[in-house]
């Protein structure tokens, strides 16, 4: 059986070996979905054709395209569910494809500009040479460790904290619902990029002051979102290293950012959050957990994610008590919350 024998086979066929091809064939042009995604995203198709509609030539015409190209790639995306197609060539927009539109604030079209860009794609497509060697593929592919590369390139730096927002706007309320906020006067997001963490935090406690640590690219986002939280009277942002040094709080929160480094480097950014906490204070670690074996869908995908782009990894509790002691930290708790990723608190030890 080829590609071009039978349709993609959903979920469900009569016939398993029917359905194992389908399958398969699904995950072999899996990247074709990814770039449809990219560049609806990056075309604004959702905002063209929400929400009134609108035919190929007049998204044409709006973005500089060729008409009949714009036609194949709008059919394209009636085909998966991205538009529907009525009266012949007026596309409308869809339940799925609102989710792109620009502006709203659950909007993941930024993480779509992220997940199609070269950066992301040249270390996954060194995936083998990673597993041979055990070493992230952001050196041999993009000429420098990924956060080196990032560094000196403001505007895929922009994309990257852009995409990280959209990826965790709706996370932080259901990370929020979890933690315990009744004693914090004081707290950092530490390496929080545009704040979307900590101003959940804030307006969850209005007495809490809250901060961003990170690299100076982040600051005037966040910055802007805390002006457009009415938050920005507690709210300060600090340019710096987390490798070097953590402002002093009561409260330390850490999300997606441990499983971006290696052991050796956890332990340095943990013990310096433990260096500036305030007698009593606690560290809050959100992150994806992976068993050894078993885990089911995003973990171990994000786990492959991290050993292509970096020297980090996705962990186990076992793995991230093993990190705590080695900081001086003993792991007081494990909240899960509505979503895969959890919250683990950890004190001095």
């Amino acid at each position: 059986m080829t590609l071009f024998e039978h349709p993609l086979v959903p979920a469900g066929s009569a016939e398993p070996a029917v359905e194992d091809t389908g399958r398969m064939l699904q995950m072999i042009t899996g990247y074709w979905v990814t770039q449809v995604v990219r560049t609806a995203a990056e075309l604004r198709i959702a905002d063209h054709l929400y929400p009134a509609g609108a035919t190929a030539a007049e998204v044409a015409d709006a973005e500089s395209l060729d008409p009949q190209a714009t036609f194949r790639f709008l059919r394209a995306c009636a085909s998966l569910g991205l538009a529907s197609c009525q009266d012949g060539d007026r596309f409308t927009v869809t339940p799925l494809l609102k989710t792109l539109r620009t502006g709203h604030p659950d909007s993941l079209r930024d993480l779509a500009l992220y997940g199609g860009t070269a950066s992301h794609w040249a270390p996954w497509g060194n995936l083998p040479e990673a597993i041979r060697t055990g070493a992230p593929q952001a050196v041999a592919t993009l000429g420098a460790p990924f956060f080196d590369w990032l560094a000196v390139r403001p505007d895929d730096a922009g994309v990257f904290t852009a995409a990280m927002t959209a990826m965790t706007h709706g996370l932080a309320h259901q990370l929020a619902d979890v933690i315990d906020l009744k004693d914090a006067r004081t707290a950092v997001d530490v390496g929080g990029a545009s704040g979307n963490f900590i101003h959940t935090l804030m307006l969850r406690n209005t007495e809490l002051t809250g901060m961003v640590l990170d690299l100076p690219h982040a600051g005037a986002d966040a910055v802007a979102s805390a002006e457009r939280l009415n938050v920005a009277d507690r709210f300060t942002f600090v340019s710096g290293d987390f490798f070097e040094k953590v402002p002093t709080a009561d409260m330390h929160l850490l999300k997606f950012v441990l499983h971006d480094w290696d052991d050796d480097s956890g332990v340095r950014i943990l013990r310096n959050c433990r260096d500036s906490l305030t007698p009593g204070g606690r560290i809050l670690v959100a992150e994806l957990i992976v068993d050894q074996l078993g885990t089911p869908g995003l973990p171990p995908l994000m786990d492959l994610n991290m050993m292509t782009l970096s020297t980090g990894r996705e962990r186990s509790v076992d793995e991230f008590q093993r990190l705590f002691q080695r900081a001086g930290l003993n792991l007081a708790k494990v909240s899960s919350s509505a979503s895969l990723v959890s919250v683990l608190e950890a004190v001095p030890a």
